[in-house]
């Protein structure tokens, strides 16, 4: 029996890149899969390989409380709910602090942080009624390296670290676990098209890093697995990264 048998999966970002790649992986270790991307997520649903009444993809926006409801509400009727919360939606844009306004540092929060709230307040109470749960953030190693010109992103996933640090406590006699994973700049089809598929920033975080490769959506996929599933019960309010040594905590 696979490790995730029987249970649901609500993944964000699930059209391409990182949460497409989580949405194949969590399927081939046996669970549901409830897709939410503001872009079309039928090329993920098809790479999952599961039947149609065992998956579900629609548009939400992450950023809106009734998109996010409307999430919950077809998960809840088609699927049972959801045991398994993976944020992986989130914008990256770098702006120096001098030029940035407050318009783009509300947008970069709400985008990678407010969506959090909004989605931990649909699924955590069925979670908490099911006594088992997995709620699992992307994060970055950039929380640590702290980059310059991405001032925005960087406390977007500080704060996205706190709360599953807080959730931790606060959910544990439930059965529910809270942590983060936290890649370094990963080759993912959002990254090349926001930096440039030959940006030599791809390479200067090879010097920063003690495995000398291109961080790939597959070297990611295996950590959120693994914090899915009871493998990782003991195991809740960490940050784990995935760089290739970059971090070393």
């Amino acid at each position: 029996m696979s490790k995730l048998n029987n249970k649901v999966a609500v993944v964000t970002g699930a059209a391409r890149g990182l949460g497409q790649a989580i949405c194949k992986r969590l399927a081939d270790d046996g669970a549901k899969i409830a897709m939410a991307d503001i872009l079309d997520c039928g090329e993920t649903a098809e790479l999952c390989g599961i039947d149609a009444e065992n998956i579900v993809h629609r548009h939400c926006d992450i950023t809106s409380a009734e998109d996010i409801a409307a999430l919950k509400a077809e998960v809840d009727s088609r699927l049972g709910g959801c045991d398994i919360l993976v944020h992986s939606a989130g914008i990256f844009p770098n702006c120096p602090f001098e030029d940035m306004t407050f318009e783009f540092w509300k947008k970069v929060l709400s985008v990678n942080l407010d969506s959090a709230f909004h989605l931990c307040k649909a699924f955590v109470p069925g979670m908490k009624e099911k006594k088992w749960g997995r709620i699992i953030g992307i994060s970055s190693n950039t929380f640590h390296v702290a980059p310059g010109t991405m001032s925005a992103y960087v406390a977007s996933k500080g704060g996205l670290i706190g709360l599953h640090r807080v959730l931790s406590s606060e959910y544990a006699d439930f059965g529910i676990t809270a942590n983060t994973v936290a890649p370094m700049l990963t080759r993912t089809a959002g990254a090349e098209e926001h930096f440039g598929k030959d940006n030599e920033l791809f390479n200067i975080v090879l010097d920063w890093q003690d495995i000398k490769r291109p961080a790939e959506a597959a070297d990611v996929v295996g950590a959120v697995a693994f914090l899915a599933c009871d493998d990782s019960a003991f195991i809740t309010g960490q940050t784990i990264p995935v760089d290739g040594g970059t971090i070393k905590l």
